[in-house]
């Protein structure tokens, strides 16, 4: 029977988390555990969950000799190693998705109430007062919002606002233009061109050294007249400086703030505006958020020690969850190409060049990538090597990754990847592409054009293209009682080299391949084992 996985969890996730755990793994809690004490324990568990605390330090991932996944309850991952947990091949990932609807809706929630100034209307009434023609505002249809940053909760946004018939406008250099096109939103190239249009302006991008102070005084002074700004995303990437200037010099008519650059906010001079409505940090403060986030990250740890790809992978590129399924056959499509190499070829490597042709260049190919390194190394590095640490076990070997795009069709491909493997003055070409049906098809190895499909056991016989030599093969194999599943021939010219992909039931024995390889009627016998 097969022993259970052991997950510990080092900070409090709801209860429907923990049963979910407790179903398919021995779970422990230890709230409140010490750094020390976790670096003494570490070592006997498969996953780790926690929130911002207890710290996953190197001297952490060092000892967890069986780590393969950590979790993060929750966005951020400040508290995690992530260099020395990619480095030994730990997957980590947190649930940033988990708050994205309460954010959004927290988001054009202040949107609404800081346009139509309901808090202060409120209050005015809560004080026994009316005061109606004090609290005139204005409407969102037909306005044009700006959203800086399309990620998951900018998209969120933009999808609703469409549905108050706004023009929705976007800045975001790092997302490609299919996404922009999902979410009904178009595509503006600059931040500076989106402030100058913009009548409401939102920003959900994460907190980085480029994204500090991305909108002040420079682009207040290029804004209208007049507009309307919303931060629902964090403290600082609004100019707090520049926004109460622009209060001041009436550019901005009203503002909604969830988040600042010092949180609590008692002192904030922002707050002492009329026109800015103010909350204590509630994008994630709701019941199925917090539902969510624990309830989320259970499945996300379970499926990584199964070894399945998830969403919200903070240190490999990440796939949203509807994107998992399409992306699969493409990873398993690489990982089939990459395998080839090393099982063919005797010559060490030092560059790969991959070029995505056709719908695939659309794609996040980025983990593609990885999957055709997994695909490369593990003939030589076993299991040692996987999607999280792909990248820098190449890098160790001095292998030079490149990636290239062209969204035109090649050979007939609605999608294709070629791949280019070159080291000490030979090359290596493959490529392959997906069948109607999804499946996985190699449809060049070298100058050899073939459709093959990929199966645990292999040959690639190279032979003279002579009459005899595909009976001979067959007749050895079938007294040694290999079974042929499938078997392809392909040729460049009459007369000369020829190659046969043999998918076999079992693996051949040496004798077999012996016989084959001593027999003089073939150039190379090669087993690949996928």
């Amino acid at each position: 029977m097969k022993e259970r996985p052991k997950i510990i969890v080092g900070d409090k996730i709801v209860d429907e988390a923990m049963e979910m755990l407790r179903a398919e793994a021995d779970v422990d809690l230890k709230i409140g555990i010490t750094q020390p004490e976790l670096e003494e324990i570490i070592e006997n568990y498969d996953a780790l969950i926690v929130r911002s605390v207890p710290k996953v330090t190197e001297e952490v991932i060092k000892r967890g000799k069986r780590l393969k996944v950590v979790g993060r309850a929750g966005n951020g991952v400040d508290n995690i190693n992530l260099d020395a947990a990619t480095r030994q091949g730990i997957v980590v990932v947190n649930t940033p998705d988990s708050n994205s609807f309460s954010a959004g809706e927290q988001t054009i929630a202040l949107m609404l109430a800081s346009a139509r100034n309901l808090p202060q209307a409120h209050q005015t009434i809560k004080n026994g007062g009316w005061g109606r023609s004090l609290f005139m505002g204005s409407e969102l249809y037909g306005k044009t919002v700006g959203i800086v940053g399309l990620g998951r909760i900018g998209s969120f946004v933009a999808t609703r606002l469409n549905a108050f018939n706004m023009r929705v406008i976007a800045y975001d250099p790092y997302i490609p233009l299919e996404r922009f096109k999902r979410f009904g939103a178009e595509r503006i190239e600059t931040l500076n061109d989106l402030v100058c249009q913009a009548d409401f302006i939102t920003v959900h991008t994460p907190k980085t050294e480029e994204t500090i102070g991305m909108i002040g005084k420079e682009q207040f002074q290029l804004a209208k007249k007049g507009v309307r700004v919303v931060n629902c995303a964090r403290g600082g990437i609004i100019d707090e400086k520049a926004l109460a200037w622009a209060l001041q010099d009436g550019i901005v008519a009203s503002a909604g703030l969830d988040v600042y650059s010092k949180e609590p906010c008692t002192d904030n001079p922002l707050v002492e505006f009329d026109n800015v409505v103010v909350t204590p940090h509630l994008g994630a403060t709701t019941y199925e958020a917090q539902r969510r986030v624990g309830t989320d990250l259970a499945h996300y740890v379970l499926d990584a020690l199964k070894g399945e790809i998830v969403p919200n992978t903070v240190n490999i590129p990440c796939l949203l969850g509807e994107e998992i399924d399409t992306m699969r056959p493409l990873l398993q499509l690489a990982e089939y190409l990459g395998k080839l190499y090393y099982q063919l070829e005797s010559v060490p490597l030092e560059r790969v060049e991959i070029t995505y042709h056709g719908e695939i260049a659309k794609k996040e190919t980025g983990i593609i990538t990885l999957a055709f390194l997994k695909g490369l190394l593990s003939p030589v590095m076993g299991d040692s090597v996987n999607l999280v640490n792909a990248t820098w076990l190449a890098e160790n070997r001095g292998l030079k990754v490149s990636e290239h795009l062209d969204e035109t069709s090649a050979s007939g491909h609605v999608s294709l990847i070629s791949v280019v493997c070159a080291g000490n003055g030979t090359k290596a070409e493959y490529a392959g592409t997906l069948a109607w049906d999804m499946s996985p098809h190699i449809v060049q190895m070298n100058q050899y054009q073939i459709d093959v499909v990929p199966t645990p056991h292999m040959l690639f016989v190279e032979q003279h293209d002579r009459p005899g030599v595909v009976g001979f093969l067959a007749s050895v194999l079938g007294e040694d009682k290999v079974n042929i599943a499938m078997m392809q021939v392909a040729r460049k010219t009459k007369d000369e080299e020829a190659m046969m992909v043999l998918n076999i039931d079992s693996p051949a024995e040496e004798a077999t391949l012996n016989k084959l390889r001593d027999s003089g009627k073939l150039v190379s016998v090669k087993v690949v084992n996928m």
